[in-house]
């Protein structure tokens, strides 16, 4: 009897304990949702406090995902300590412009005609212009810087532009390399501030010149300018350096610097190339002359022709004529 009774209570605690668990399951998920949400809630807060305090970087971007500058910037203070550019780069570079362009202004210019030359002797003023494909030429109508050929020529001359180009040697380019006479030669047309001591005063075609180793100088109010040496002015020794030219069977000249001298007595006279005259070295100051096909050096009012004599290249006086119509 006692036995029953103990079962039958034990059942009814397994009842009532069967029919707790579910209340007591599901009040602990309420539990645990209710704690979930103040969590959730709490950190959806925070987030919008710290996206209120970033500042905004979305309306900065670009359409093509670049940045925009910031337009509220305050930049009045921005430049405030920064001190002023001292780079010394733009004022070398405007130095050396500036010093630049006094030695230019002090040198000659070759197509700037200035007293000097014009106050110089030109038999050379009424020149008609050619054109030669790449750049004019000035050819006289009657070349009186080179003196007539002593022998007929064997080959016809080089016609172009409206002149005969005369030569007795074959074309032969090489390129044109000014040969060095020594410190002491001055090319045509370079000014200088002093001359040598040395120097003594030559005159021909009743102007004064000063000549000192193989050149010849005006004078003008700053100093003085080289200038080709002028025909019919004597000397009583030759420059060091010079060379001894054939001219014809009886004929020699001397050569020096683009200069020809001829014996005269007891001195020595500037004379014109002779046509034909074969000669080694130019000086510096002449320059290469595009004439149709053919490129000579023109070296004051003389045109030289590149040729090879001997296997050696040398340069020949062109005799330069215009075309009789």
């Amino acid at each position: 009897m006692n036995n029953t009774k103990l079962i039958s209570r034990n059942i009814i605690y397994l009842v009532i304990l069967i029919m707790l668990v579910p209340f007591t399951a599901e009040a602990q998920r309420m539990k645990h949702s209710s704690g979930g949400n103040r969590n959730t809630s709490r950190n959806n807060t925070s987030r919008q406090n710290t996206q209120q305090n970033r500042p905004n970087t979305q309306q900065n971007k670009s359409i093509n995902g670049g940045y925009n500058k910031p337009t509220n910037r305050d930049m009045s203070n921005a430049n405030t300590n920064r001190q002023p550019s001292t780079s010394t780069r733009d004022v070398n570079k405007t130095n050396i412009k500036e010093r630049n362009n006094s030695v230019n202004n002090s040198l000659p210019n070759s197509n700037r005609n200035n007293s000097v030359n014009n106050s110089l002797p030109n038999n050379n003023r009424n020149n008609n212009n050619i054109n030669s494909g790449n750049r004019n030429v000035n050819i006289n109508n009657k070349n009186v810087y080179v003196r007539p050929p002593v022998h007929p020529y064997p080959r016809p001359p080089y016609a172009y532009g409206g002149y005969h180009y005369n030569c007795y040697h074959p074309y032969h380019y090489h390129p044109y390399h000014p040969y060095y006479y020594g410190p002491s030669y001055n090319p045509w047309g370079v000014f200088v501030a002093t001359i040598a001591v040395t120097a003594i005063i030559v005159n021909a075609n009743n102007q004064k010149y000063y000549y000192d180793s193989g050149v010849y100088y005006v004078q003008s109010s700053s100093g003085y300018t080289v200038v080709e040496a002028p025909v019919g002015a004597t000397i009583n020794v030759l420059p060091e350096g010079y060379q001894t030219v054939v001219v014809n069977e009886t004929t020699n000249n001397y050569y020096y610097g683009g200069t020809y001298y001829e014996k005269e007595g007891d001195g020595y006279t500037v004379v014109p190339p002779t046509a034909g005259t074969v000669v080694e070295n130019l000086p510096e100051g002449g320059e290469e002359v595009k004439v149709g096909d053919v490129t000579y050096v023109k070296l004051g009012d003389v045109y030289y022709q590149p040729i090879q004599q001997n296997g050696e290249n040398m340069y020949e006086v062109v005799d330069v004529e215009k075309i009789q119509e």
